[in-house]
C-alpha cells in the first residue's frame, strides 16, 4: 500500500501505474497529484479529462484519489492567519519565535 499525502511530485506516477498493473503495489491513496492545480480547484464536471495519467489511475478499483484541500476550511485558514501574524509580531519585536527553523 502506498499513500502519498505529501506535496509535489514525491512519487513517479508512471512507475506507480506499472506497479499497480503488475501487482507490486496493492493499493494507492493520493491526497496530492503533481498536476492537481489544473484538476481540483475548478469545476471541470462538463469537461473532457485531458490528463491521461490521472485518467488511468481512476480506472483502478484499488486507487483512491482525493484533492489536497485540507487547508481550505475556515478553521485552517484562521489558524494559518493567526500563526502568520504571530510570526510577524515575533520578527518585528526581535523575540524568539517557536515556529522559527
Amino acid at each position: 500500500m502506498l499513500i502519498n499525502t505529501s506535496r509535489g511530485g514525491l512519487i513517479n506516477t508512471k512507475d506507480v501505474i506499472d506497479g499497480l498493473k503488475n501487482y507490486q503495489i496493492g493499493y494507492l491513496g493520493l491526497d496530492v497529484y503533481e498536476e492537481e492545480a489544473a484538476l481540483f480547484f475548478d469545476d471541470h464536471s462538463e469537461d473532457i479529462l485531458q490528463d491521461d495519467i490521472i485518467a488511468r489511475l481512476m480506472t483502478f478499483r484499488n486507487v483512491l484519489i482525493t484533492s489536497h484541500q485540507a487547508f481550505l476550511t475556515q478553521t485552517a485558514l484562521q489558524n494559518i492567519a493567526d500563526t502568520t501574524i504571530h510570526n510577524l509580531d515575533c520578527f518585528e519585536s526581535g523575540s524568539k519565535c517557536e515556529n522559527e527553523l
